[in-house]
């Protein structure tokens, strides 16, 4: 199998790249730079996005195309600029990705572009699976929504297409976690906000692993939801780390002194969604963590 990635050298994609790599992929990373890559035997990288690139020419035979580009939302304060990076570099990946996909002699068999379950309302009642038709309001929800129908478009070119949205991926190199796990450390950790808000959370093997089921399962399209099947309060989130990490839950970070420390992005803390996988798990796909304890416990060793 061949595998194309935008966005390999990222968190979730060198995650992804490893589990690919393992599982016999040729797996062909996707970079504005690759004078600066390391190629290996079964790990190859071709030059995109810039002046001069002709990716296509080196991708015929690609069995998947996998999307994971775009500038991260959790790396500073959603200034007005920011947000059109956000947006923009999502709809400049995905645009081209299809374009490179219709230009090849053989169609890839699937694509697969990441998403987010931020597309879904905030709630503390309700539970959301890929049938659920109801959307949110905010400027996550408007990003996702605009990425999902740019990444359609490979559904219309008769390539099976599927919409992996992400939950709060868990890793200790990126993402969340180590921001929720730094005050801890310190013994300053304890419930944010009123802590009712659910945490639907996936460790980031379990991403890579869905992801590449859902490459090799042809009865999976559309969106998908990425997420563990057992979705927490973030006060139990915080007294679970507290416990892994043995240090205090204690301190109480109110709603308005985040929003004054993070503006508009405290609401990916603040604000969340009971999220289930419904798709992966009809098809069958077993979590290796789907729950809580086992994830942080795997990535916080004793």
């Amino acid at each position: 199998m061949k595998a194309v990635i935008a966005g390999g050298t990222g968190f979730v994609g060198k995650e992804l790249t490893n589990e690919l790599i393992r599982h016999g992929y040729d797996v062909t990373i996707l970079t504005r730079n690759p004078g600066n890559k390391k190629e290996e035997e079964h790990l190859h990288y071709v030059k995109w996005l810039v002046d001069g690139a002709n990716p296509e020419a080196a991708l015929e035979g690609t069995d998947v195309f996998i999307n994971l580009a775009g500038e991260s939302i959790n790396s500073g304060r959603w200034t007005e600029e920011r947000k059109k990076r956000i947006l923009n570099s999502r709809i400049t990946a995905t645009r081209e990705m299809i374009r490179i996909m219709k230009t090849l002699k053989q169609k890839p068999a699937a694509f697969i572009n990441a998403s987010a379950i931020g597309i879904y309302p905030v709630s503390d009642t309700d539970i959301f699976t890929e049938s659920s038709n109801v959307a949110g309001s905010g400027f996550l929800s408007h990003v996702v929504n605009r990425w999902e129908r740019e990444a359609i478009e490979a559904d219309k070119a008769g390539i099976r297409t599927v919409l992996a949205r992400f939950g709060v991926v868990l890793g200790t190199e990126d993402g969340a976690l180590p921001r929720m796990a730094a005050p801890y450390k310190i013994g300053a950790g304890g419930k944010i906000g009123s802590g009712r808000q659910w945490m639907s959370w996936i460790h980031v093997w379990d991403v890579a692993r869905a992801i590449r089921f859902a490459a090799e399962h042809e009865t999976i399209e559309g969106p998908m939801n990425v997420v563990a099947p057992t979705p927490v309060r973030m006060n139990d989130l915080g007294k679970t780390l507290s416990k892994v990490l043995g240090r205090p839950h204690w301190l109480l970070v109110p709603e308005s002194v985040l929003k004054m420390a993070l503006g508009e992005m405290s609401t990916v803390v603040l604000d969340g969604q009971r999220v289930l996988p419904q798709k992966l798990t009809n098809a069958g796909f077993v979590f290796q963590f789907p729950l809580i304890r086992g994830a942080l416990n795997d990535l916080y060793p004793n």
